[in-house]
């Protein structure tokens, strides 16, 4: 794994922003506008040999000014590695589409711009892939509320799928902040039959 750290790191130059093997992985930090440049020789070039993206996912770091890192893993099975690939990116800069060169990072990248908001240039059907049709927000998100901003539900009056604000009735949630094992006064069907025998039935 050394070896292909190297070899990778020779080929490519400046374009490695860092790179470290962890659990057996080689782990790369590249620049954003060369990531097809980066899977194009992971893929084509004869010691690295990665011929299949496995996935493409986001992550989201709130504090960060570049707050979304988007990772690429990838897998060689002739030469039995893994490689994962990482560039970083913000709400408003787009990342370039690796579609042409894994057609399996169509759906993946639809899916980043749908749960994160990470929109990728020239992709060829950048459309939602999970949520709903007109949902708002991206769920993936650590800045977006755990409730959603709208509910859905069916209206029998209206015969039809509505959607409205969400509403939490304060009234109807108790919290009564104790553990299963403390405080409940629960008894389940069958108790009774733990109940103590009078004594001159024991064994």
């Amino acid at each position: 794994m050394q070896e292909l750290a190297e070899h990778i790191a020779e080929q490519l130059g400046d374009v490695i922003q860092t790179q470290n093997i962890r659990l057996g992985e080689l782990m790369l930090t590249v620049r954003r506008e060369d990531i097809v440049k980066v899977l194009t020789f992971l893929r084509d070039d004869s010691a690295c040999d990665f011929k299949i993206l496995l996935d493409v996912c986001g992550v989201d770091f709130p504090d960060r000014p570049e707050r979304f890192e988007v990772v690429y893993n990838l897998l060689s099975v002739r030469q039995n590695h893994r490689v994962r690939v990482k560039i970083n990116t913000d709400e408003d800069t787009t990342v370039p589409t690796v579609s042409d060169v894994f057609a399996a990072a169509n759906w993946f990248e639809r899916e980043a711009w749908d749960m994160y908001g990470i929109f990728f240039s020239d992709h060829p059907d950048l459309r939602r892939l999970l949520t709903d049709y007109g949902f708002e927000g991206h769920p993936l998100r650590k800045d977006f509320p755990m409730t959603g901003y709208v509910e859905v539900r069916y209206d029998e009056e209206q015969k039809r799928v509505i959607y409205e604000p969400v509403k939490l009735t304060q009234e109807f949630r108790s919290f009564d902040f104790l553990s299963p094992w403390e405080g409940a006064e629960r008894h389940l069907p069958g108790d009774e039959k733990a109940e103590d025998a009078p004594a001159d039935q024991a064994d």
